[in-house]
């Protein structure tokens, strides 16, 4: 008997939320509403910026000579979107790899107005404007946007550890005589350094350029910063 009441109290209940409750939802269907709300507006809202790039802040002011013995500074790349390296000619080991690499961005992206590229010698003692021009036309570069810069070696090794805080330094004990970032930092056209986030939403600040995923990464972002 007190079972049969329990059941009828709870039939009751149901009963009482169904004549309430039902027509509520029916009306939110109608009306679109039941997948809106703070919380999933809030998701998709926090989904959005992690697909952003994000905008480090202002890349460094930079005055060189290119391969053609003619000035170049960070504004002469204004309202372009940009990739920057730290390299030199001789480098045994990591530059032919992150030449390559840039080639493929180049080629990608060549006959666009709006993109160039910036290749900046840490051994400038050597790379004098006559070589990294032999070096140019070794590797095939087609490009007038892409300038192989030299100048003052102190200058260089500031622009890179302080400025773009790409590590560059000289060590005799490596074969070449130097050591550096294998990195490619991304410009926008404001003249920012941009990156996309990893898969934690950490900014990865730079992208590999020895690595397929990082070339990948990177032309995908120039896409990005080019359509903005």
């Amino acid at each position: 008997m007190f079972k049969n009441k329990s059941y009828i109290g709870i039939s009751f209940i149901i009963l009482i939320f169904g004549i309430y409750a039902v027509p509520k939802i029916v009306e939110k269907l109608k009306n679109n509403e039941v997948v809106k709300g703070n919380r999933l507006d809030k998701v998709s809202s926090s989904s959005n910026e992690v697909n952003k790039l994000v905008e480090i802040g202002p890349a460094p002011a930079f005055e060189l000579v290119n391969q053609d013995n003619v000035k170049i500074t960070n504004e002469s790349y204004k309202g372009k979107v940009y990739v920057l390296e730290f390299f030199f000619t001789s480098c045994p080991s990591i530059c032919p790899k992150m030449n390559l690499s840039m080639l493929e961005i180049e080629n990608k992206f060549f006959g666009n107005p709006n993109f160039g590229i910036v290749s900046i010698t840490i051994d400038p003692e050597t790379d004098t404007p006559a070589v990294l021009k032999s070096h140019s036309k070794a590797l095939g570069v087609r490009s007038s946007s892409w300038n192989f810069l030299s100048g003052d070696k102190a200058y260089i090794m500031n622009l890179a550890n302080k400025g773009f805080n790409l590590y560059a330094g000289e060590n005799s004990k490596v074969s070449g005589g130097f050591e550096h970032s294998g990195l490619f930092a991304l410009i926008d056209k404001n003249g920012n350094i941009r990156c996309r986030r990893d898969k934690f939403g950490n900014p990865i600040l730079y992208y590999d350029g020895l690595d397929k995923n990082g070339v990948r990464d990177i032309q995908q972002d120039i896409n990005v910063l080019l359509e903005e």
